[in-house]
């Protein structure tokens, strides 16, 4: 059994509100080390951080402001209580970016509100947690201006292009992987090659996304075991390190020593 850190779960959502006690036994007894749970909301943070506070050690929380509420952001609200939530214990600002595939704000909107959490991340000297999803010109230009700027983050859930990937790479961003990768239509091996050894990060992004052989079902972080399995597989290596690298760069990008 691989061990292996979870760094995007939205754990806290409504979805787990039945079963969380046993998720989280799941999630251990699969090897997790830990789990980064995502705040997309003010509200969903609040409940990332309660979350996080009755499993030290295991679980930390983030706070942002998803692309599909942007055009609700109000700088004197949310960046505000954002700054709030890394004051109690936040571990990066997001999940936050850019999504033009839904459109459910408008792309103005979603700018904006990114911009305004990139500098508050910067202000922080907390990493950021970005979501991108056809929306590949515009992330590659803020992206590259928040790494020059000396802004840290990740491309959560990656999908997006080479290109795209390389940019964030070149401004010594992290790309995390999920269930995706163990899709059938997943057919870039060479993407999951890209990613240098110290800059990989594998998540579960539960309850979306549920692997192979699990797709279609509720997804819960134990299952990130099968994305480890995937990656070490086209990368030509042992589950076991894999797992306990990526585990590494997630302690190492977070701060949580």
């Amino acid at each position: 059994m691989a061990a292996f850190f979870d760094t995007h779960a939205h754990l806290a959502d409504p979805a787990f509100d039945a079963d969380r006690e046993d998720t989280v036994r799941r999630a251990r007894e699969a090897g997790a080390l830990g789990v980064v749970c995502i705040g997309e909301s003010l509200a969903a943070a609040a409940r990332a951080r309660a979350l996080a506070a009755a499993l030290p050690g295991f679980a930390w929380h983030t706070a942002g402001v998803h692309p599909h509420d942007a055009a609700d952001f109000d700088p004197a609200r949310d960046i505000e209580g954002i700054r709030a939530e890394v004051a109690a214990g936040a571990v990066a600002v997001g999940e936050c970016g850019l999504d033009y595939h839904y459109d459910h704000s408008p792309r103005a909107s979603q700018r904006r509100a990114f911009a305004g959490q990139l500098a508050l991340a910067r202000e922080l000297a907390r990493p950021v947690v970005v979501h991108t999803r056809e929306a590949e010109a515009d992330t590659m230009a803020m992206v590259h201006e928040a790494g020059a700027a000396g802004i840290r983050g990740v491309m959560h859930c990656y999908t997006g292009s080479r290109d795209l990937a390389e940019v964030a790479l070149a401004v010594g961003w992290f790309v995390s992987f999920s269930g995706i990768v163990t899709f059938r239509t997943w057919t870039d091996e060479a993407l999951l090659r890209l990613v240098p050894d110290d800059r990989l990060l594998v998540e579960s992004d539960a309850p979306y996304l549920a692997p192979v052989p699990n797709r279609g079902k509720r997804n819960e972080p134990a299952w990130v075991s099968f994305t480890v399995a995937r990656l070490a597989a086209v990368r030509g290596v042992g589950e076991a390190a894999l797992g306990e690298r990526t585990a590494v760069n997630a302690r190492n990008f977070f701060g949580l020593g």
